[in-house]
């Protein structure tokens, strides 16, 4: 914000009231969704089956949708998911990846997103895992995973795996990594959204 200050400032001093643009300014000051929403960043992930799913597998579609207030605010997280079969009894695990790439379905979104190098399940969006009901997980959830700043989940994906998540008790690496919870299922890129969701 004190570089916004000083750029205005200098704009005065120097009688150029065309040196830098509204965008410029606009940038340092966040996303004009913030002024527009009274601080508060929206933002959803519309779910679909993995493209390089084997056959057989279930055709997960739905939305994960996303609130936060402020910077140092929660994240709100609401899961609204179908397809799965019913009942199967199997809990599905829901992870943040780290990118939002689905050129080669899935598997191309990395692995957890994980900007504290720590182990799972203490990644910022290792959601858990939840067990579907009548075909579906709907959860509303608070994450430590943020829309603001340089660890913002914009432009990450959100993965839905098919095994249930060890959260780090398997005794492997893979458990230390990603909790062993199976074949990706479903993916979808985060975006900016309209408060309306």
């Amino acid at each position: 914000m004190a570089n916004h200050y000083r750029y205005l400032l200098l704009m005065v001093l120097c009688g150029c009231h065309t040196c830098f643009s509204d965008d410029s300014i606009q940038n340092e000051m966040g996303p004009l969704e913030l002024t527009e929403n009274n601080g508060t960043l929206y933002a959803t992930c519309r779910m679909r089956p993995n493209s390089k799913l084997p056959t057989g597998m279930p055709k997960i579609y739905g939305q994960v949708m996303f609130k936060q207030a402020h910077a140092g605010g929660n994240l709100s997280v609401v899961i609204n998911l179908h397809g799965f079969p019913a009942p199967d009894g199997q809990h599905r695990a829901i992870h943040i990846h780290q990118y939002g790439d689905l050129s080669e379905g899935c598997s191309s979104t990395g692995g957890h997103y994980n900007p504290l190098s720590v182990n799972h399940p203490d990644h910022p969006g290792d959601f858990g895992h939840f067990l579907p009901l009548n075909g579906k997980i709907r959860q509303t959830l608070d994450s430590d995973a943020t829309l603001f700043g340089g660890p913002s989940v914009l432009g990450r994906s959100v993965v839905v795996r098919a095994k249930e998540d060890d959260l780090g008790l398997g005794g492997d690496a893979g458990s230390l990594l990603h909790g062993n919870a199976g074949e990706r299922l479903a993916c979808c890129v985060i975006g900016m959204a309209r408060p309306k969701h």
